[in-house]
């Protein structure tokens, strides 16, 4: 068999002569002979394979170490992890259009006014927390008021004052950030919610503790009415729905290992409402200092319904109940009365939370 030196090789594999030294060391793409004398590395022509496949997925973007995991795996897996780490990259995508899209509006000086209403528009809201049926102790805390609406599911041996600080950390949003009907900007508005999250952030290790109270941590979703929109913070697996129109839409993306697998193609979403991993957090405020959340800016409409709730409601109700719940038209108390009553008729299994708020014309935002 004759062997190929770097140069013929690189070039019939369409790699550089610096990224085979590179795969060499790396125990990625190993030469076939190195010369005791020369050093010279030389390679098999059947090597070609593994290397133009190593070629195309760096064009993908895919880390080396990756590409060593599917360089060792069979074809029919190869094919299985290229698909799932392919859908990671349109999830992320996806996850930062909107964010490039709004820095462009920003950039170019179009920050525009998201309401479709000319009217003013004000909150009807309420709040509810319940421990459910099974648990001994609520480590959830959910909050409504003029401005901000929240949600926190606190988890290890310190989770019920980590939720509770978290919210608390939010609060000052309710008085120290002015609404913007006045043209307030949406880039400072964002600015704004991070150090609110970073306050959160701190005030949830301080509750935890300085041992970390076995990694107590919370998630935590908040919206701040601005006035013409809702501005959201979003980490963990707390969600939001909005009710439009008569349609339910999920507006959060939960941030947990079996989300996670649902995007990289490696579950169907009916495996991962059954997978015994479903809860277990891939982000959150806790010890991890360098997880962040999602925030975003969402339009607001008369008539429009939002529901942030716990998973003690999301994972134990079904969606079209929750859906039928929403759309019955009661108000936002007795609406949220009656999504704790249809997680405790189904169980109960974990303590649930929920806000309700209902976006109407209105100058002043109103309870109830």
């Amino acid at each position: 068999m004759e062997l190929l030196t770097i140069g013929a090789f690189a070039r019939a594999s369409r790699l550089s002569p610096k990224a085979l030294r590179l795969y060499d060391d790396l125990g990625l793409l190993t030469p076939a002979r190195v010369d005791p004398v020369t050093g010279y590395r030389l390679y098999a022509p059947h090597q070609l394979d593994r290397a133009r496949l190593v070629a195309w997925l760096r064009r993908l973007g895919m880390p080396l170490a990756r590409i060593q995991q599917v360089c060792a795996l069979e074809s029919g897996a190869a094919a299985r992890e290229v698909r799932a780490y392919w859908a990671g990259v349109e999830a992320d995508t996806a996850a930062r259009r909107e964010l490039v899209s709004f820095l462009v509006d920003h950039l170019a000086g179009k920050d525009p006014d998201m309401t479709s209403s000319s009217a003013p528009l004000g909150i009807r809201y309420a709040a509810r927390t319940d421990t459910g049926r099974v648990r001994a102790g609520n480590q959830d805390a959910a909050y409504a008021g003029a401005r901000l609406l929240a949600v926190a599911d606190g988890y290890g041996e310190r989770g019920a004052p980590a939720s509770a600080a978290a919210i608390d950390a939010l609060r000052f949003l309710e008085t120290d950030v002015e609404p913007d009907t006045d043209g307030f900007p949406a880039g400072h508005l964002l600015n704004t919610l991070e150090d609110a999250v970073d306050r959160a952030a701190a005030a949830v290790r301080e509750a935890a503790g300085p041992d970390g109270a076995g990694d107590a941590g919370t998630t935590l979703t908040a919206m701040l009415w601005t006035g013409s929109r809702l501005a959201l913070v979003h980490i963990g697996d707390s969600r939001v729905y909005l009710l439009r129109d008569g349609e339910l839409f999920r507006i959060t993306h939960d941030h947990t290992l079996v989300q996670s697998m649902v995007d990289e193609g490696r579950l169907t979403p009916e495996e991962a409402a059954s997978h015994p991993q479903r809860a277990l957090l891939v982000r959150s405020l806790g010890r991890d200092a360098a997880a962040r959340p999602d925030l975003r800016l969402h339009d607001a409409r008369p008539g429009d319904r939002f529901l942030l709730c716990s998973d003690g409601l999301s994972a134990v109700v079904p969606s079209d109940a929750v859906h039928r719940a929403l759309a019955a038209g009661g108000t936002p108390d007795r609406t949220a009365d009656e999504l704790i009553a249809l997680a405790n008729a189904s169980g109960g299994p974990d303590n649930v939370s929920c806000v309700v708020a209902d976006v109407v014309e209105a100058a002043v935002p109103v309870a109830g």
